[in-house]
């Protein structure tokens, strides 16, 4: 069965409306707008209250190959999270209805070269940032490789994050995270920040919502149709002009504990964040933790 728990459905209850500031997703309205002949989604779901809507589309997936499959373009969306799940496990918290948390079912097939997959993220973060951007009103940036930042009171603060996992069936999923309304007292950490922080015209999470699954329809669709080349669809440049991580001096903390220092210069045609360092080389990174250090 597919999982459904429309909020404009399933009758008045008072926790759900506790905060009229945070009203319930229109499950409905959402499916109106997105799922569509021929378009990428086809069936889109909200659910209440999950563990992690990553790992529930990554088990629907992995428990159907036997069935068919999963078809692309499964969206779950979870009005609360309580065990979401960022880049190397890190926890991410939030209160109910208080951000965007969904997931996506992705299968690049044998359109896309395997090589290419790890563009979904960096893809997937172009949409957001730009989603957020047209229906939020609210400048955003992008930290290589997954991180959506904002910025509030003059310093960069994270607002989002992107994890990108393979499904077991030859698929992908994507999960993205997004603090909306969050207020100064709900932040998790002090680095942390929200769209309604920063400033955003609208926290209306529907149309932020749509704008973001529409915009992450069109770059894939660009992506794919000329077999995952990012250059070719404009994607490397668009995510180029758009990552804060570019022109700054960081640290990449490797695996191993292998740690490179050195001047972000660029995202190459694989994804992989280039650094120039001291010794002067430039040494891609293709996996790793990130950190943007002050000047000087």
């Amino acid at each position: 069965m597919t999982p459904r728990d429309d909020s404009e459905s399933s009758g008045p209850r008072r926790s759900r409306w506790s905060d009229l500031e945070r009203p319930p997703l229109n499950a409905a309205a959402l499916r109106r707008a997105l799922v569509r002949e021929g378009g990428l989604w086809r069936e889109l779901d909200v659910v209440q209250r999950t563990g992690s809507t990553n790992s529930d589309l990554v088990a629907r997936a992995v428990g159907s190959a036997g069935a068919g499959g999963l078809g692309e373009g499964v969206v779950l969306v979870a009005e609360e999270q309580s065990a979401a799940r960022g880049r190397l496990d890190r926890k991410w918290v939030a209160p109910a209805r208080s951000g965007l948390f969904f997931s996506v079912l992705l299968r690049p097939g044998d359109a896309v070269p395997m090589e290419r997959w790890g563009w979904l993220p960096l893809l997937t973060g172009v949409a957001v940032a730009t989603g957020l951007a047209r229906a939020g009103g609210v400048d955003t940036a992008l930290k290589w490789p997954n991180d959506v930042l904002v910025t509030v009171g003059g310093e960069e603060r994270k607002a989002g994050g992107i994890l990108a996992e393979a499904s077991g069936d030859g698929g992908v999923v994507v999960g993205v995270g997004v603090n909306v309304s969050l207020r100064a007292d709900e932040l998790p950490v002090p680095t942390a920040g929200s769209l309604a922080l920063a400033g955003a015209v609208s926290t209306d999470r529907d149309p932020l919502l749509r704008a973001v699954l529409r915009g992450l329809e069109d770059w894939y669709g660009r992506w794919r149709a000329v077999e995952g080349d990012a250059g070719a669809c404009g994607l490397q440049e668009a995510y180029a002009a758009g990552c804060a991580t570019l022109g700054r001096r960081v640290r990449a903390e490797l695996p191993g504990d292998r740690a490179l220092v050195g001047e972000a210069v660029a995202v190459d045609g694989d994804g992989r964040l280039v650094l120039a360092t001291e010794a002067g080389v430039q040494e891609p990174v293709g996996a790793g933790d990130i950190v943007h250090l002050r000047a000087g």
